[in-house]
C-alpha cells in the first residue's frame, strides 16, 4: 500500500508541476487555457472556478497530462477570441510556453535538493571500508578505514566531501564520464593527509549498478568488525561469539572491518566444507582466541560460509546541513549536475556505450518510491528530486511528441522565417510516437527482468 500511495503521490505531484509551468506561462502570454488535466483518458473529477475559462480535471490514467489551449489548428476559433489562441502568438510566446514544464521539473528538483540541505539529515561519513582484491582502490593502496576529506574530477579543483554519498556521487560521475577521481584523505590515528588518484577511466563503466561500486572498491562506508543478533544453535552460537565482540583477526588475516569480516565468511564456504579457523576478538577489553567453524549454505549457484549472526556495526554518522544561500546553491549545483549526468547516460545509451538497462520505467520507479518512502521524508525528496529532473529533461529532447520536438520546430521556423510544413510534422509525429513506444516497451522490460530477477 505505501508502495502504491508514494507512486501515486510522485507522479501526481511532478505531472502537476510539469503541466503548471504550461499553464501559467501560458496565462501570463494572453493563451485562452481550456482544459487542465492530470492524467489521460476518462475524467474522475472536473472544476471550474468562478470566472475562469480554464477546466480543471483528474483523468483515470494518471501517467502523464496536458493542457489543452485554444487553438486553430485543432478547432475553428472566433474572430473575437483568434487573439487568445496558441498558434496565434509571437514565437517567442509559443517557445515560453513549450519551455514552462520542462524548466518548472528544474525548478521544482532545485527546491527539493535545497529543503533537504536546509533541514539537514544524517549521512554515513565518508570513511571507507576495505576495497575488494583487485579493485580500483586496492590498486591504489587504499586499506580501509581512510576518511576522504576532499575529492575532485581529474582536471577540477578538490572539493569537500561531507558524506559517503557525496563520495558516491563523485566516484558515479567520474566512472561513468570515464574520469579518474582524486581523494584526500587521512588515515587514523594519523592525521597527515595523503593524496590517491583512482583510475576510473580504466573501467569503461556502462551501467551505475552494484558491480560498477565493487570494481571501484568502494561497496559501503566503514563499519567496526562487531557482531550482533547472534542465532541459537548456528555456528557463531555453537562457537561461543557474543554480542558485541570485536573481531580482530580471522586465521592470520587481520581483520579492518565489517566488510572485510563478511567477505572472509562468504569465502570460506566457497572449498566445500569450511575449515575451523582460529578468530581473535576482543570481548569488554579483553582479547580472546575463539575456534569458529562457519556452516555452508547455497546461494544462488555458489556455496558460502555463514554464521549465524550479524557482522559489522552501524556506519559513523554526521549531520549534514547547509544555510540558506549554500543549500540553495547546492540544490541547483545538483541539479545541473544530474541534468548533466543523465544527458550524457541517453547519449551513450544513444551510440551504444551505455547499456540499455539503464532505461526505467513505471514498475521500477513505483518500486523506487516505496522504498525511499519506508526510508523516511528525506529520502523520498531526494527520490522526488531525481525524478524530476529525469521528467524535465526526457522532456527536452528533441524528439516529436515530447516538449523539445516542439521547440526543435520552432527553431527551424526561427532559422527559416516559416513554420515547419504540416506534412513534415505528421510525420515526424508518428516517427516520435514510434520511437517514444519503443523506449517505454525497453523500460518496461527492464522493469520486470529486475522484478523477476
Amino acid at each position: 500500500m505505501l508502495t502504491i500511495l508514494a507512486f501515486v503521490l510522485a507522479l501526481g505531484l511532478l505531472v502537476a508541476v510539469h503541466e503548471y509551468g504550461h499553464y501559467r506561462v501560458a496565462v501570463a502570454c494572453g493563451v485562452k487555457v481550456l482544459r487542465f488535466s492530470i492524467g489521460f483518458g476518462k475524467v474522475l473529477y472536473r472544476w471550474q472556478p468562478e470566472g475562469s475559462p480554464t477546466e480543471f480535471s483528474i483523468s483515470a490514467l494518471p501517467l502523464g497530462g496536458y493542457v489543452k489551449m485554444l487553438d486553430e489548428r485543432e478547432a475553428p476559433v472566433e474572430q473575437s477570441e483568434r487573439h487568445q489562441a496558441f498558434n496565434t502568438q509571437p514565437l517567442r510566446f509559443r517557445v515560453a510556453i513549450v519551455l514552462a514544464g520542462p524548466v518548472a521539473n528544474l525548478l521544482l528538483a532545485v527546491l527539493l535538493y535545497s529543503i533537504v540541505n536546509w533541514s539537514g539529515v544524517m549521512h554515513a561519513s565518508a570513511i571507507l571500508a576495505s576495497p575488494d582484491v583487485g579493485s580500483v582502490a586496492a590498486r591504489a593502496g587504499l586499506l580501509g578505514g581512510e576518511r576522504v576529506e576532499r575529492a575532485a574530477l581529474e582536471g577540477d579543483e578538490l572539493q569537500d566531501i561531507e558524506s559517503f554519498d557525496d563520495l558516491r556521487w563523485f566516484l558515479t560521475r567520474g566512472a561513468l564520464q570515464g574520469h579518474d577521481v582524486q581523494l584526500e584523505f587521512s588515515r587514523p590515528p594519523k592525521k597527515t593527509v595523503s593524496l590517491v588518484s583512482l583510475k576510473l577511466s580504466d573501467l569503461a563503466a556502462r551501467d551505475a549498478d552494484a558491480q560498477l561500486f565493487k570494481k571501484i572498491g568502494v561497496v559501503g562506508p566503514f563499519t567496526r568488525p562487531v557482531i550482533a543478533g547472534v542465532s541459537p544453535g548456528d555456528a557463531a552460537d555453537r562457537a561461543g561469539l557474543k554480542e558485541g565482540d570485536l573481531v580482530l583477526q580471522v586465521g592470520s588475516v587481520p581483520v579492518v572491518d565489517g566488510q572485510q569480516l563478511r567477505q572472509l565468511i562468504r569465502a570460506s564456504g566457497s572449498n566445500g566444507g569450511p575449515p575451523e579457523s582460529t578468530w581473535k576478538i576482543e570481548r569488554s577489553g579483553v582479547p580472546q582466541l575463539i575456534t569458529v567453524k562457519p556452516d555452508v549454505r547455497q546461494d544462488g549457484e555458489s556455496r558460502v560460509g555463514k554464521i549465524g549472526a550479524y557482522v559489522g556495526s552501524l556506519p559513523e554518522s554526521t549531520m549534514v546541513n547547509y544555510g540558506l544561500m549554500d543549500g540553495l546553491w547546492l540544490g541547483v549545483a545538483r541539479t545541473w549536475e544530474v541534468s548533466i549526468l543523465t544527458l550524457k547516460m541517453m547519449g551513450k545509451m544513444l551510440i551504444g556505450e551505455a547499456s540499455l538497462k539503464n532505461l526505467s520505467g513505471p514498475l521500477t520507479i513505483a518500486d523506487y518510491a516505496g522504498k525511499s518512502a519506508g526510508l523516511g521524508l528525506t529520502q523520498y525528496l531526494l527520490f522526488l528530486a531525481l525524478i524530476s529532473v529525469s521528467l524535465g529533461v526526457l522532456n527536452l529532447l528533441p524528439l516529436p511528441v515530447l516538449d523539445g520536438g516542439h521547440l526543435m520546430y520552432y527553431l527551424w521556423e526561427g532559422i527559416v522565417g516559416k513554420p515547419v510544413p504540416e506534412v513534415w510534422v505528421e510525420r515526424l509525429q508518428r516517427g516520435g510516437i514510434g520511437i517514444l513506444f519503443l523506449m517505454m516497451s525497453v523500460a518496461l522490460f527492464n522493469d520486470i527482468t529486475r522484478l523477476l530477477g
